[in-house]
């Protein structure tokens, strides 16, 4: 049986894991965003147009939500003082800017149409 410090970095450590992954997803489904909201303005017509690239931005504001949530639950245990760092308000604004963004491209989508 491993001591119970070891347990604690191993579960610390797939958390982190955990953390890191849906920061990289969200990285990348805000970026496969971009590339099919500039394929889909010369490609589809109008009221189709901004549907696909609005749910790679919702993934990607959910994929930072999952992040943050997992960061802010697991790794601040024991604070005190009640900071958590310049990145974690920054992975909060772009959560909030990403959800903003895919309401906007819906919004979009039905004015065109």
């Amino acid at each position: 049986m491993q001591p119970p410090e070891q347990i604690q970095g191993h579960c610390d450590l797939d958390y982190l894991q955990a953390v890191q992954a849906s920061s990289i997803l969200a990285c990348i489904f805000s970026i496969l965003g971009i590339f099919v909201f500039v394929a889909q303005l010369f490609t589809l017509e109008k009221g189709k147009r901004f549907t696909i690239s609005g749910v790679f931005q919702f993934l990607a504001c959910l994929c930072i939500m999952i992040a943050a949530s997992i960061y802010t639950d697991r790794f601040h245990l024991d604070e005190q003082d009640g900071w958590y760092g310049h990145c974690f308000i920054l992975a909060w604004i772009s959560f909030a800017l990403t959800l903003i963004s895919s309401i906007t491209y819906f919004v979009l989508r039905k004015k065109t149409a």
